[in-house]
């Protein structure tokens, strides 16, 4: 299996970039960020998730492990395929994706193009729940003594970051360092806190 590839590229066209590594060329389905990065580059590198079927295998390739992530979350869910979610990533950054998903905002997830309304969803409700049972295994209070309640928004934004894969205690800390920044909003909140986790 193939999991990370980095070369020339070759040829790119819509979402799909022929990748030169020691004379072989690998054709891939990218993420519309992942595209625009190498095709601007000339070159570059890729996560790759390699999916076999009986009718042959196909690469799909991610700027980084969070956008990779997401996509192995959004496949594991009946009814999304890798197109589909490769589709979903080009048309959502990965935060606004998160913050969808973590406001449970339907209408914004089925504006995407070949993804309806109950497919949107039962996006949202499944990775809502995943979030939520990665959540109650970790026993991470809110340090209320240190002047932090969790709002609602807070909450959301703890469900959205930690749908891109960080702990519950991690996404606390960065939300409390948000709040010190004067983060008002929760694309804010997500925003100063992802600054804040790297």
């Amino acid at each position: 299996m193939i999991g990370y590839l980095k070369g020339k590229v070759i040829h790119a066209q819509e979402n799909i970039v022929l990748i030169e590594n020691n004379g072989v060329g690998f054709e891939v389905q990218c993420s519309s960020s992942a595209l625009t990065k190498l095709t601007a580059d000339k070159q570059g590198e890729l996560y790759i998730y390699t999916s076999v079927k009986e009718d042959g295998i196909s690469l799909f390739g991610f700027i980084d492990l969070d956008e990779k992530n997401m996509f192995l979350k959004l496949i594991s869910i009946s009814g999304v395929g890798p197109k589909m979610a490769i589709g979903i990533l080009s048309s959502i950054k990965l935060t606004d994706l998160a913050v969808k998903i973590a406001t449970s905002d339907v209408k914004g997830l089925s504006s995407v193009k070949g993804l309806g309304k109950k497919t949107a969803e039962r996006i949202i409700l499944e990775l809502r729940e995943k979030v939520g049972d990665i959540g109650s295994n970790q026993s991470a209070p809110i340090d209320t003594a240190q002047g932090f309640a969790e709002t609602d928004q807070d909450k959301d934004a703890i469900i959205a970051l930690m749908s891109l894969g960080f702990t519950r205690q991690e996404c606390v800390e960065a939300i409390k360092k948000a709040h010190e920044q004067n983060a008002q909003s929760i694309n804010e909140l997500i925003s100063f806190a992802l600054k804040n986790m790297r």
